[in-house]
């Protein structure tokens, strides 16, 4: 079992970056023709910066569209973050201490990663204008995201696992050996989630994560005015016949 697990999260962990960076060097060659940011807009570089990392921590444009979604997005992001931080102890030996310092936070995260994801599902069914655009997949995806939280949440509270020798086997991952795995059904269904999750990540709309930081309203400066925007496939086209007017 813990070979079989291990060529599995190998080889979804790889399809996952491959992916991932497949599609992030696709958006970054797409060309953005126009000046689009969102005003009110940051007029400098710095300003982008800090306005990209206030969207990535505070999720500040949702939070002026919908306070509610904002709250529900905002609790399983964070709750999400902080549970990946604290796995880290799976990982490490010995543990980093600020990991130790966390560690206990973790249950709690997985109960803010659950109140948020259920409040986006119940979004989608008792919001109208939400539910007419929701496709089948975005109601999948919001089940399957809690049922990894659910089986991990299962494992602290009801179905206690080995904990030594699940650490063994995430330390025998870092260094390609495959070491035994104890066998826990609810462990198994939560290791199996998340390597469906990897594999389906850079295929689905999770992908928005990295694709933010691709996006024209947000990462470009307010400076139509000051300089004339053009974008690189626009300068080849146009030097092209000042090339042949000079042969």
């Amino acid at each position: 079992m813990g070979t079989f697990l291990s060529i599995i999260l190998y080889v979804t962990l790889i399809v996952c970056l491959v992916g991932t960076a497949r599609k992030m060097l696709r958006y970054a060659r797409t060309p953005a023709p126009l000046k689009i940011p969102t005003t009110p807009a940051p007029t400098t570089r710095s300003g982008v910066v800090w306005r990209l990392s206030r969207e990535v921590v505070l999720f500040e444009s949702l939070f002026k569209a919908s306070k509610w979604t904002w709250l529900f997005g905002w609790l399983f992001h964070a709750g999400l973050f902080l549970v990946l931080l604290t796995h880290l102890r799976y990982f490490t030996e010995p543990v980093w201490w600020w990991v130790a310092l966390i560690a206990p936070l973790g249950p709690y995260a997985g109960f803010a990663m659950m109140f948020g994801l259920a409040g986006l599902l119940a979004r989608r069914f008792l919001v109208d204008r939400v539910r007419y655009i929701s496709a089948p997949s975005d109601y999948l995806m919001l089940v399957f995201l809690m049922a990894i939280a659910g089986s991990g949440l299962a494992m602290r509270y009801w179905f206690h696992i080995d904990i030594v020798r699940l650490k063994q086997f995430a330390l025998g991952m870092l260094s390609l050996e495959f070491n035994s795995l104890p066998f826990d059904l609810a462990l198994v269904i939560h290791l199996l989630l998340v390597a469906l999750l990897l594999l389906i990540f850079p295929f689905s709309k999770l992908l928005h994560a990295p694709g933010l930081f691709f996006s024209p309203s947000r990462n470009q400066v307010d400076n139509p005015r000051e300089k004339r925007h053009i974008a690189p496939w626009a300068k080849a086209r146009d030097a092209a016949p000042a090339e042949k007017l000079r042969g």
